[in-house]
């Protein structure tokens, strides 16, 4: 049976790849991180390890003493832990003060890189996975009005820009001007954020970024994201489609239509 490597994160994303994988006849071998992963993981993969985060060299030695050769990431770890919060081994330290920028992407790269070096290939993260991509169109029974159309448009060329510079992937707007900018915070906190300032009718917007690895990191909703809009009664999300992960998608779309949020899955 052909082995297949699981750097998980928070969130149902682990899981849901996890399940896949094993029903291609493959062995997961999991490797979560401790306040961020989910313990209900280990009922779904062959093998789970737990590290902390910034226990890159552990990682390693973990994948290599399983034999693992193709590894893939899955589910995000909150950017606050990299400052304060994270406990970096010898390996993970020594990444961490050689980067110039603590960048997402250069982070996620940096740490890909240090496992090519040692032979582990790191997979798409959407590997077996297609299906759950946004498709195009609207999504929900509500549609966007014509102002949250603009504000979409409006809302995809500041992503864009945003993305450009590898500061986050969400904005929120109301009336073509931005309330609030993703970053370090993550996506639920720029939601409430930007849509306290507002008070309510806020359009959600999230892109990829024009330099996005498709090997990690790619956009990702869930129920969670619906929740954090319910929360500052926001109006609408618009994600890219085919490049963000729509997780659960059943159970969003139906959060999505009890709250009266329309959700727009747009082309380029």
């Amino acid at each position: 049976m052909k082995k297949i490597g699981l750097i998980a994160g928070n969130g149902t994303f682990p899981i849901v790849f996890a399940r896949a994988a094993r029903q291609k006849g493959l062995e997961v071998i999991a490797v979560a991180h401790e306040g961020e992963t989910t313990p209900d993981l280990e009922q779904w993969v062959d093998a789970l390890f737990w590290i902390k985060v910034g226990q890159l060299g552990q990682l390693i030695a973990i994948l290599k003493e399983q034999d693992v050769r193709d590894v893939l990431m899955a589910g995000g770890i909150r950017k606050t832990r990299m400052f304060g919060e994270a406990e970096f081994d010898s390996r993970g330290k020594a990444l961490f003060a050689r980067m110039a920028q603590k960048k997402d992407d250069s982070i996620l790269r940096a740490v890909a890189e240090e496992l090519e070096s040692e032979g582990i290939s790191v997979r798409e993260s959407t590997l077996y996975l297609d299906s759950i991509l946004a498709s195009g169109g609207v999504l929900t029974r509500e549609k966007p009005s014509d102002d949250e159309w603009e504000d979409i448009a409006f809302g995809r060329q500041m992503a864009e820009a945003i993305g450009a510079l590898d500061i986050g992937q969400t904005v929120v707007v109301k009336d073509r001007a931005v309330l609030a900018v993703e970053a370090i915070e993550g996506t639920d906190e720029a939601i409430r954020r930007g849509g306290r300032l507002c008070g309510s009718g806020a359009v959600v917007v999230k892109a990829c970024k024009p330099q996005q690895d498709v090997r990690f990191d790619l956009p990702a909703v869930g129920t969670q994201t619906i929740q954090s809009m319910v929360e500052v009664n926001a109006a609408c999300l618009a994600v890219e489609a085919g490049k963000t992960i729509l997780l659960d998608r059943e159970a969003v779309i139906a959060a999505a239509d009890k709250a009266g949020i329309s959700i727009v899955g747009v082309e380029k």
